[in-house]
């Protein structure tokens, strides 16, 4: 615990047999109190890794719901352990755990209720392998993100979060989509919700084993980034209202 708050990290897995592990062995004990993983309906062993670990809290999806329903399985589970403060973490070792100690501190001692970790913070995205057109996406997106919402993000793509139990449990993220761009609709609650955001930065790494998704899938999400960020502007100018804003 930190100054007598629950920790937990969460795993969103999907097909992660290969870094599951290495990811794992990287999650610092010393304040981490339980791991929970979701299973998205895998074809691949990361069930099998999962257990030879001995991950306690194993939740396996029947089918395969997507990235944002595995995503509300794992708050939900967290949640319903007693978390204070849930860190969520990709299996697929793009993302180190190291830094999982900088961030859920913040939150712990009542700096920032939410703190990410940003590729874009420093040079790290493209010395760890990002894809330039990702990045240049990336860039696009979020500036145009930043201009239409007023925030000041040097990212809102990154799949290294930490939330506060008070944050997550204000959040409507029933209503959110099942799909990628649930990361995105939960920022936009969250400054909704008026909520401040910190960011540290991250290093990154892209491998044959990182998950990621195919160019024609990145502009289906960047067209959804678009919209929920309009409909973010028009609910905060009381212009059109929308249920995830609720």
């Amino acid at each position: 615990m930190i100054n007598s708050k629950k920790l937990i990290v969460v795993l969103p897995a999907y097909n992660a047999s290969e870094t599951l592990q290495k990811t794992y062995n990287e999650i610092p004990f010393d304040i981490v109190d339980d791991v929970v993983l979701v299973d998205d309906c895998s074809t691949d062993k990361t069930l099998r890794v999962a257990n030879e670990l001995g991950i306690e809290h194993v939740v396996k999806h029947d089918q395969n719901k997507g990235y944002g329903a595995n995503q509300k399985s794992c708050y939900k589970k967290a949640l319903s352990l007693g978390a204070d403060i849930v860190v969520m973490l990709h299996p697929d070792y793009q993302y180190t755990p190291k830094l999982i100690h900088s961030m859920a501190y913040l939150i712990a001692n009542d700096v920032y209720p939410v703190v990410m970790g940003s590729r874009i913070l420093g040079k790290g995205a493209l010395r760890g392998g990002m894809p330039m057109y990702k990045y240049v996406a990336n860039r696009f997106l979020t500036l145009f993100q930043n201009i239409v919402i007023n925030q000041k993000l040097s990212e809102y793509h990154t799949g290294f979060r930490a939330f506060s139990k008070e944050v997550l449990n204000s959040l409507a993220l029933e209503y959110n989509s099942d799909d990628f761009i649930f990361d995105n609709q939960m920022l936009c609650q969250i400054f909704n919700k008026g909520y401040e955001i910190a960011e540290i930065t991250c290093p990154t790494t892209y491998s044959s084993e990182s998950s990621s998704i195919n160019f024609q899938r990145s502009v289906t999400y960047g067209l959804g980034v678009l919209k929920v960020s309009i409909q973010y502007f028009l609910h905060k100018n009381k212009l059109k209202s929308f249920q995830i804003f609720k």
